[in-house]
């Protein structure tokens, strides 16, 4: 399994001498989701970290630890922060994204319906080796509009996810803000902007689209780890 302990890339080859370091997620930012989860919306964005060794590049086989139980696909528009930012404002925010691209927040959903049932961490369920496959990412200024792109994921030839992220409860930067206030992100920092319903369960052999569509387009399979 290859990481992203190298620098990050963008689409077309190009690439910027920046490591990847951690990606920082949002729970429940489309109310489908939380529906479909039984859950209730929050009164602030629930965040949770991946580490940079969940990072492999989505244009790689998506390799899944089945002997953990099912692991869901979660399709997410990716961030790429590019200056430090530390209790920013959403102006600063705004001036810090250099890269827009897609990914998925592998979730092993067994293990963490066994977490949240013993009011655990779900670390281990969201942060395993591989729990991030992430494209490679467009340049910002390609991108004109954060809140009007149509995420879409494809499994075996059927539409799973379908969605937009004009549908998001807390958009993009005030979501940056937000996270800004409890630590810094730094330079290589990505940020998932949360996923909406279909969430399903993954099998080896599965072929998978997925997509910022318009920007970003990665076709992809799933193996076993």
């Amino acid at each position: 399994m290859r990481y992203f302990d190298h620098s990050i890339h963008f689409a077309g080859g190009g690439s910027q001498q920046i490591p990847a370091g951690k990606v920082v997620c949002v729970g429940l930012n489309y109310r489908d989701h939380v529906k479909e989860m039984d859950g209730q919306v929050a009164d602030e964005p629930v965040i949770f970290l991946k580490p940079s060794s969940a990072l492999v590049p989505l244009e790689e086989p998506v390799a899944i630890p089945v002997e953990f139980g099912a692991c869901h696909h979660e399709v997410e528009m990716s961030i790429l922060i590019g200056e430090p930012l530390g209790d920013c404002t959403e102006e600063e925010a705004a001036e810090a994204i250099i890269g827009v691209g897609v990914a998925l927040d592998l979730t092993l959903r067994d293990l963490q319906d066994q977490f949240k049932q013993k009011g655990h961490p779900w670390d281990k369920a969201k942060g395993f080796d591989g729990a991030c496959p992430a494209s490679a990412f467009v340049d910002r200024a390609q991108v004109d509009d954060l809140q009007n792109l149509a995420l879409r994921l494809t499994l075996n030839g059927e539409v799973k996810q379908l969605s937009n992220t004009s549908h998001m409860i807390t958009r993009v930067l005030p979501l940056i803000a937000y996270i800004s206030r409890y630590f810094t992100l730094m330079p290589g920092d990505i940020v998932l902007t949360g996923t909406p319903a279909g969430v399903g369960p993954l099998s080896p052999g599965d072929t998978l689209i997925v997509e910022l569509v318009d920007v970003v387009s990665v076709t992809t399979s799933v193996t076993a780890r």
